[in-house]
């Protein structure tokens, strides 16, 4: 395990990870109920969905990799941050704006915003991290 983070940032880390490969595969395999229980009707064309489903898994491989080697991985982490910052954001445009119910925000509050205030802490974390390494190495 990696100095640079806590033990409750690891374990975060892992939990999103392993929610992220469910999710994913639920949004390959479980379309059908995902379009019935949001109320929207199926499109003829579900890869879209199922390209996110794939992505969703991905992230969730680099959260695993982010908890077991945080300092070479900043990168990705910056990058499933972003996303989760993007898919909030998306997420929210599409219920106040758009078809998705009132109740989809409880999903996106789980699957992303309660991820946000935590992740922006781990990346602070790394990015010191890093920084002191790069310190001791001049």
């Amino acid at each position: 395990s990696s100095p640079c983070l806590e033990r409750w940032m690891r374990r975060l880390l892992r939990f999103a990870g392993t929610f992220n490969l469910f999710a994913g595969l639920g949004m390959i395999v479980l379309y059908h109920e995902g379009y019935r229980l949001f109320g929207i009707e199926k499109p003829q064309l579900v890869m879209p969905l199922q390209l996110t489903g794939v992505l969703v898994m991905l992230f969730g491989v680099g959260y695993h990799r982010v908890a077991s080697r945080p300092v070479e991985n900043y990168d990705l982490f910056l990058l499933g941050l972003l996303s989760k910052t993007g898919g909030s954001i998306l997420g929210m445009y599409y219920v106040f704006w758009g078809p998705l119910p009132l109740f989809f925000l409880l999903f996106l509050f789980f699957a992303d915003i309660i991820y946000l205030p935590f992740f922006w802490l781990i990346l602070r974390r790394i990015a010191a991290y890093r920084h002191s390494l790069a310190g001791s190495n001049r």
